[in-house]
């Protein structure tokens, strides 16, 4: 292999160097954010998803996952793209022989699978609710997760210490007190919460690790685009929706499965609900402007009780 200067090397190794992940829906959003910080650790992460440079999914937006894995591979790591369709058990199966037979092992699976954007009506009752659009929102956001986990924990478990992180929206504490948009959306994403608790029973007897972790107000590209604004200019949304101030970027939450992983006392967190928040206190990461934003506490005890946006004390 021929080598080249680089005229901005990279660290030669990081917590992660010589570890493999496996991103799972990866194209855009918290996925992305979670692969680029994983690689900028050293690790070289396979990115799945639907859309690529040749073909788009239903969402017909412009992320693909090769610019996803070059992002990766930019920020120090090694990105492989893999286009997969995690309902299809052939291309799961397919997916995981591929990770087998280039890396011999997994150390960390994320299962970040969604798609489910344009599928649930806000505040619709169940019977209101147009079923098909329900039904395929849970395929895509409950029944991929367990297909992946089928597949790949045989190979990650084939290691000692491996990782999965399930990721969701809220905290297990914060879902089980509040109605989640719709009926659909709150079950898909109380039910990958409880995926986490599940699989740390069946995986912290055999020397790995389970964590449901959930982003914040996350400023993803879908959620700039709602807002009509870019990561540059994201305060100008602010005069819509005080509350965004709160917000985060997708690279947060990477900071925080970053962190899980090199952390060789993760077990500590099996089973459990994290927030990329809460895990920032822990960790000692910032966002990528150097705050700390803890989102669910701000819900809690600032949007939630009708108080004025302030975000003093909570970023």
């Amino acid at each position: 292999m021929t080598h080249h200067p680089d005229p901005d090397p990279q660290p030669a190794d990081g917590p992660l160097t010589g570890k493999i992940a496996l991103v799972a829906g990866a194209t855009r959003g918290a996925g992305r954010g979670i692969a680029v910080e994983l690689g900028a650790a050293g690790a070289t992460v396979y990115v799945t998803g639907r859309t690529t440079r040749a073909r788009r999914s239903e969402y017909d937006r412009a992320e693909t996952i090769e610019d996803t894995a070059d992002l990766v591979t930019a920020a120090g790591g090694h990105g492989i793209a893999v286009p997969t369709d995690h309902l299809q058990h052939d291309q799961v199966r397919a997916l995981v022989e591929r990770v087998d037979r280039e890396q011999g092992r997994l150390d960390v699976l994320v299962n970040d699978i969604w798609g489910g954007e344009r599928l649930f009506a806000w505040d619709t009752p169940v019977w209101e609710h147009d079923l098909d659009n329900g039904l395929r929102l849970l395929r895509l956001a409950v029944e991929t997760h367990a297909v992946t986990s089928h597949f790949a924990l045989p190979l990650l478990l084939r290691h000692p210490g491996g990782l999965v992180v399930e990721v969701t929206d809220g905290t297990a504490e914060y879902n089980a007190t509040r109605y989640r948009n719709s009926f659909f959306y709150d079950l898909a994403k109380t039910s990958v919460l409880r995926m986490a608790f599940s699989l740390g029973h069946e995986l912290g007897p055999r020397g790995a690790s389970a964590v449901a972790l959930t982003p914040g107000w996350m400023r993803s590209e879908i959620m700039l685009d709602a807002f009509g604004v870019t990561e540059e200019t994201w305060r100008d949304a602010l005069r819509d929706q005080p509350h965004f101030a709160i917000s985060e970027t997708p690279r947060y939450v990477g900071r925080a499965v970053a962190a899980l992983a090199a952390d060789p006392d993760v077990a500590r967190f099996n089973g459990t609900s994290q927030s990329s928040g809460g895990l920032a206190q822990v960790y000692g990461f910032t966002d990528l402007d150097g705050s700390r934003p803890d989102a669910w506490r701000y819900l809690v005890e600032v949007q939630d009780t009708g108080k004025p946006a302030d975000v003093t004390g909570y970023r």
